[in-house]
């Protein structure tokens, strides 16, 4: 769990690259509608998470640093007693200094009221440019406020900054505390895949595995960090399936995409198996493929090696497999070139991780791709996607297969996180077969 004074630092370190004399300003997500008088699931906006660890709705991050020293403040609800009856635990403002180690706290309801009087005389005003068009336009009426207010000279900003760039690139290096979270996240995933793995039979439905998914999560205090996918057949050839409503019939696939959410931090973890607990020697020959490549890519991930270079050593390993198993024709080199294998591997090889499943980072700056340092953290998930209506010879078709781990970058090489998830045949049949 991130410890308070994680977060106090992360505000520091913001206000530091904000300059002196500006001030800083975030918004939390609000609550949604799921229909009627349903609300969804509440879950913070994970910027304003990452400066905070406060999970409620309603409230507003400010951070002015000056000569005279920095202030973190915080608007939210105040605890009110008899909505803590129907909702539960409230923390207020007081609670807002006591447990989140903000400076002050203040009721969002007079959010109006004392903003303008934190932002007069700041030069600069920093906050997520683009990302809320109600937002932008109270943080200009604020502003406004304070420039045609009467009987004094005007001290309004005169310049705006976006801070989301400066946040998302603080994000992309992971501290320890981080580290630990998403190990933890990976290892309540990693034995919820193993259960899936020991329960699934010939004539189940994907959503029983679901459910067993779930149940798993549920236990250990966790939740799922993305709707899961959970394909057999012809299904697991659909990237982004969600529906898990068909049969798991002898003989497929299935295609488990499914992670685990841990204090806000999230795994994204793939595997593969056979619905009857035995790979047949197509399915194994296909599979190996796909291993090796995500193998070879795993070992490129290092300090130094460019973003997109584990992708071109898995999309080398993938088409010498395909021209292998005589799926495609052609020399390799020719095949990159004209990229063949993207009528069967159409995806990159990964994405950064975090607080959010597709993470914030950039991946390319000036053109150039991102160099990977120490303690950034991404997915590497190769997969093969032969569908029954593809060219491929019919032996192969109706068959998705995709493998995916979380690494960390660390100078002693690449950190599988998500490693107790076995993925080998041979150990996914020993585990059916228990």
């Amino acid at each position: 769990m991130i410890q308070t004074s994680e977060y106090q630092k992360r505000r520091k370190q913001l206000m530091k690259i904000a300059g002196q004399n500006s001030i800083t300003i975030l918004s939390s997500r609000p609550e949604f509608i799921r229909n009627g008088d349903v609300h969804h699931y509440y879950r913070q906006d994970s910027d304003f998470y990452y400066l905070s660890g406060f999970n409620e709705p309603d409230a507003m991050l400010v951070l002015i640093p000056s000569q005279k020293g920095q202030q973190q403040v915080l608007f939210c609800r105040e605890a009110n007693p008899k909505k803590m009856i129907w909702d539960g635990p409230m923390s207020g403002t007081q609670g807002a200094i006591d447990d989140y180690g903000f400076d002050a706290a203040y009721d969002i309801k007079e959010i109006d009221r004392r903003l303008p009087l934190l932002i007069e005389g700041c030069e600069k005003v920093c906050f997520k440019i683009g990302d809320n068009d109600e937002f932008d336009q109270k943080v200009a009426a604020w502003v406004k406020s304070i420039a045609t207010r009467k009987g004094q000279k005007s001290k309004a900003p005169e310049e705006f900054m976006s801070i989301s760039h400066i946040i998302h690139d603080m994000r992309l290096y992971k501290s320890p505390a981080e580290i630990k979270c998403m190990k933890k996240s990976a290892d309540i995933a990693a034995d919820a895949h193993i259960r899936m793995m020991q329960s699934c039979r010939a004539g189940m439905y994907e959503y029983d595995l679901q459910a067993e998914y779930q149940y798993h999560l549920t236990k250990h205090q966790s939740h799922s960090s993305y709707p899961p996918i959970i394909g057999s057949g012809e299904n697991g050839n659909i990237l982004h399936y969600i529906n898990n409503n068909q049969m798991m019939n002898d003989g497929d696939l299935v295609l488990i995409d499914a992670g685990a959410e841990y204090d806000f931090y999230a795994s994204d973890i793939t595997r593969t198996f056979p619905v009857n607990g035995r790979y047949s020697a197509r399915q194994k020959d296909l599979y190996d493929v796909v291993l090796q490549a995500q193998t070879d890519a795993i070992a490129a991930v290092q300090i130094g090696n460019h973003w997109n270079e584990f992708h071109d050593v898995a999309v080398r390993t993938i088409s010498q497999g395909l021209l292998d198993l005589k799926i495609i024709k052609g020399q390799l080199e020719q095949v990159l070139e004209e990229k063949t294998y993207a009528n069967f591997y159409m995806h990159m090889t990964g994405h950064w991780l975090g607080l959010d499943v597709h993470d914030c980072g950039d991946y390319r700056v000036d053109d150039l791709w991102v160099e990977l340092e120490e303690n950034m953290v991404l997915t590497v998930e190769p997969g093969l996607y032969i569908s029954e209506n593809s060219k491929a010879p019919k032996k192969w078709r109706g068959m998705g297969i995709r493998i995916e781990d979380d690494i960390q970058v660390s100078k002693k090489g690449p950190v599988v996180l998500s490693k107790n998830v076995p993925k080998t045949t041979e150990q996914i049949e020993q585990i059916m077969k228990g």
